[in-house]
């Protein structure tokens, strides 16, 4: 089983030997729509659920605004694992955990896919901004992605600023689309 097979990964040997525990992801495996994070934080590690802190929080309030729920919706990381000290994960260590993401997008065939950030964007079209791709369906090895903005940065934003009105609008435009 795959997730069985994430749990024992030692690849990264760094983030291997601080984690408490890989976060594979969480969600229905047939989900329509797939939110896709950067790698799990401190409260993710301890739980081994992604998103459950406040930027799981602000994410799960979008969404039932937007006409869903989580429970509907695959979450997970391009990451497994929790870069010490919340940084960003390494190159290293991003194309160490490709295959298991590449592996669940596989199994799980969403029909769309909405990645959180530069660093989960970048993961799906390359290097880029996120302003030059956010907002627009990209075509990426024939999976549908839709890059917006990381819940974190809408909270740093406030709650009226430019990430958090993109983002709610982005994540709505998801619900549309595999609805």
């Amino acid at each position: 089983m795959l997730a069985d097979e994430m749990r024992a990964c030692t690849r990264c040997v760094e983030l291997a030997s601080t984690r408490t525990q890989v976060v594979v992801g969480s969600g229905p495996t047939g989900a329509r729509l797939v939110i896709v994070g950067e790698a799990p934080g401190a409260r993710e590690d301890e739980t081994g659920v992604p998103f459950v802190g406040r930027s799981g929080q602000l994410l799960d309030r979008l969404l039932e605004e937007a006409g869903t729920s989580r429970d509907v919706v695959a979450v997970i990381n391009t990451v497994k694992c929790r870069p010490p000290g919340n940084r960003v994960p390494s190159k290293v260590e991003t194309a160490n955990c490709r295959p298991w993401t590449t592996r669940q997008l596989g199994e799980m065939t969403p029909a769309l896919v909405v990645p959180l950030g530069l660093s989960a964007t970048t993961w799906f079209l390359g290097r880029t901004t996120l302003g030059a791709v956010r907002g627009r369906v990209h075509e990426v090895d024939g999976q549908r992605v839709l890059p917006t903005f990381h819940p974190a940065a809408a909270l740093r934003g406030g709650p009226n600023g430019e990430a958090m009105t993109r983002l709610r609008e982005d994540l709505a435009l998801a619900v549309r689309l595999v609805s």
